[in-house]
């Protein structure tokens, strides 16, 4: 079997335009080169593949899907070349039809919601291309989120007001409180947390945090005896930074988002948050 990652298919797919099998199989042909493998898409002659080779994906929407019990929900992006295709209401209407199939069959990964049958005999995969042909653009699905249980909320934010949402943000607490849910999302989607809490940071990368910050108060020239101190300083305000949970509130930088999650008595379980092309 030729040596290839799942980035190269992605790569792939982003370049030409084909599907997900279509590429793999020609990655295998061309032993894992990227080149070679356009080349063998463009000789067997895949539908549109010469003219969205080079293009890039960057607009597009986010959608969501919330059920009427409010106890599970699905944040999906769908990007697309320009944002006139992106505000039309054909590619919604993929879109939300792509929502709707994740929310109904809970596919496990991406590889999974592909390949799986959206209509009869037709595959996910074969939806996204069927759009792509259809729209006269290179249509791109490679992210969604799926919560369930608890309670289960999304904030949709437009960049402008004539453009589906570009940024969705999907929140589970552990009981219901709509505002709170509200307040929450809407703070994830302005500040961008990477992290819940500190336990999903990687060990690897507050280690590294640590590095830096001990380096850097060397280069200052702070005292050595004081150093500890400092650096512990310094990673906690990297953990302020990058955890939603210690981040200050947006509606009040006095409490953090922990402190008003407290003061509600809800807990943030998890949550998602997708910019178009970021």
């Amino acid at each position: 079997m030729a040596n290839y990652t799942a980035a190269d298919v992605k790569k792939l797919r982003e370049l030409t335009g084909a599907g997900m099998m279509d590429c793999k199989k020609a990655l295998d042909e061309a032993d894992g080169d990227v080149d070679k493998a356009v080349e063998a898409l463009r000789i067997k002659g895949q539908k549109g593949v010469a003219k969205r080779e080079g293009r890039s994906a960057e607009n597009g929407a986010v959608v969501s899907l919330i059920s009427d019990d409010k106890t599970s929900g699905v944040l999906l992006e769908l990007k697309c070349e320009t944002d006139f295709v992106a505000k039309g209401e054909k590619f919604q209407t993929v879109a939300n039809a792509l929502a709707a199939h994740v929310a109904a069959t809970s596919p496990a990964d991406l590889d999974a919601l592909l390949a799986s049958e959206i209509e009869a005999g037709k595959t996910v995969q074969a939806y996204v291309d069927e759009a792509n042909a259809n729209l006269g653009e290179k249509i791109v699905l490679d992210r969604f989120a799926q919560f369930s249980g608890g309670y289960v909320a999304a904030y949709m934010h437009r960049t402008m007001p004539d453009l589906p949402p570009q940024v969705g943000v999907l929140v589970q607490l552990d009981k219901e409180d709509a505002q709170v849910a509200k307040d929450v999302a809407q703070h994830i989607a302005a500040f961008a947390p990477k992290y819940l809490n500190r336990d999903e940071v990687p060990a690897e990368t507050v280690e590294n945090e640590r590095r830096v910050a001990e380096a850097t108060s060397r280069e200052e020239g702070k005292p050595e005896a004081a150093l500890p101190k400092i650096v512990e300083g310094r990673v906690n305000g990297f953990f302020k930074e990058v955890v939603v949970l210690e981040q200050a509130f947006a509606k009040d930088n006095k409490k953090s988002v922990q402190k008003v999650l407290d003061e509600a008595g809800v807990s943030l379980t998890r949550f998602a948050r997708i910019k178009v092309g970021i």
